[in-house]
């Protein structure tokens, strides 16, 4: 008898898929045993409800812990399907879709980094879905998979496609803090064109995302003037309807300092350091982009925007899944051990659930923190802060090797 022997590829999908569904399986039961509220996703419906009422968007205060809205209004206009189904069907498919969009996060992650193998999507995707930020968005019934997959199916598009820009400024009218994205094309066009480079394509893609997101916004005017009004005059700057600065939830470089400083209101301190902070990120990014980085350029900007928005959850983390891909990679491609490691520490960081070991909750406990607390507390913008150091490292030693 003859045996055949497949190649070892071909044998190897199947298991590594078999090893994801198995881990998606038992993530669903231990969210299920856990009794996740999926509470933003019954924020999301009761804003679909409120815009088909015709009622006051912005008014609205809903579910036990009284949540307001905070999205643009042209979040809201695609939050009415919800309104369509019962409760446990919504849950049911806000985490199949936030599965099935986490196997697609992952598979754009890889094809940024060009090993965009089916097997490790699959091996890769088993272990993404019990990170922190992954369990948590989730749990919550939040909707940043979704634009995570609108940005990088935009990035990893040809410049010139017809569609260059979309995916980005949908993203962008939906939340605005993927707007960092089309600023970044922006700028890297610009720097470009000055260094008397074709800077041409990313001005078009910078264009298609600013077309997109300003017809994403007019099109809410039309159908909600009066709450587009309100929110674009008033509430965008009302920072404080997001939730506690100190919370520490709240992984941005603003709630460290909030909680470092022990104040609710670190002011000027968080001005000049996200100033700082997000003209270094998005100058990595740029320079990463140049060097024709683009997996290093997009990170970087993701890390940027997470560090420099006033209010950055735990769960808007997901961008840890590139992140931990792109140091992966970058470690085999140089055999630089510093790059390994720190992909393992940062793989640690995010599933470790670290910044829940520390006193939070009721009572603004954060502002009590001290010492190793207050490390704790702060371990995914450290994280974020070693990785665009780490790229900016790499951009430089490589700019004095040409």
């Amino acid at each position: 008898m003859t045996v055949i022997a497949l190649p070892r590829v071909r044998r190897r999908a199947p298991v590594a898929l078999g090893v994801c569904l198995l881990s998606f399986a038992a993530f669903w039961w231990a969210q299920r045993a856990a009794h996740v509220s999926m509470i933003d996703l019954m924020v999301y419906r009761a804003e679909g409800e409120t815009v088909r009422a015709g009622g006051d968007l912005y008014a609205l205060r809903t579910t036990e812990a009284h949540l307001p809205t905070t999205y643009p209004p042209f979040a809201a206009l695609l939050f009415t399907p919800l309104t369509l189904l019962d409760t446990s069907t919504m849950r049911t498919l806000a985490t199949a879709g936030n599965l099935a969009l986490l196997v697609a996060f992952v598979a754009l992650s890889l094809q940024l980094v060009d090993h965009a193998r089916v097997e490790g999507v699959w091996w890769a995707s088993a272990a993404a879905v019990w990170c922190e930020p992954v369990w948590t968005t989730v749990r919550y019934g939040q909707i940043n998979l979704l634009l995570g997959v609108l940005v990088l199916w935009d990035l990893t598009r040809r410049p010139w496609h017809r569609w260059a820009g979309v995916g980005i400024g949908l993203a962008a009218a939906i939340k605005l803090t993927p707007a960092l994205f089309a600023v970044f094309l922006l700028v890297t066009g610009v720097v470009a064109y000055a260094r008397r480079g074709p800077g041409g394509p990313w001005l078009r893609h910078a264009r298609g995302a600013a077309l997109t997101f300003a017809g994403a916004t007019l099109l809410a005017a039309s159908a909600l003037p009066y709450d587009s009004w309100r929110f674009w005059s008033r509430m965008v700057f009302e920072t404080g309807r997001v939730g506690l600065v100190e919370d520490t939830a709240n992984q941005s470089l603003r709630g460290v300092l909030a909680r470092l400083l022990h104040t609710t209101q670190p002011g000027l301190w968080w001005v000049v350091t996200a100033a700082v902070a997000g003209s270094l990120g998005l100058g990595v990014g740029v320079a990463a982009e140049l060097r024709g980085r683009r997996a290093w350029a997009v990170a970087a900007c993701a890390v940027t925007a997470l560090l420099i928005s006033p209010v950055s959850w735990s769960h808007h983390w997901v961008w840890c899944v590139p992140m931990v891909l792109i140091l992966g990679t970058l470690g085999r491609a140089t055999a630089a051990g510093t790059a390994q490691v720190t992909a393992a520490g940062t793989s640690l960081v995010f599933c470790s659930y670290a910044l829940w070991w520390v006193p939070h909750g009721p009572g603004r406990l954060e502002l009590q923190q001290t010492g190793a607390q207050l490390t704790l507390s702060a371990l995914y913008e450290g994280a974020g802060l070693v990785f665009l150091t780490l790229i900016g490292v790499k951009l430089w030693r490589t700019n004095r090797t040409v």
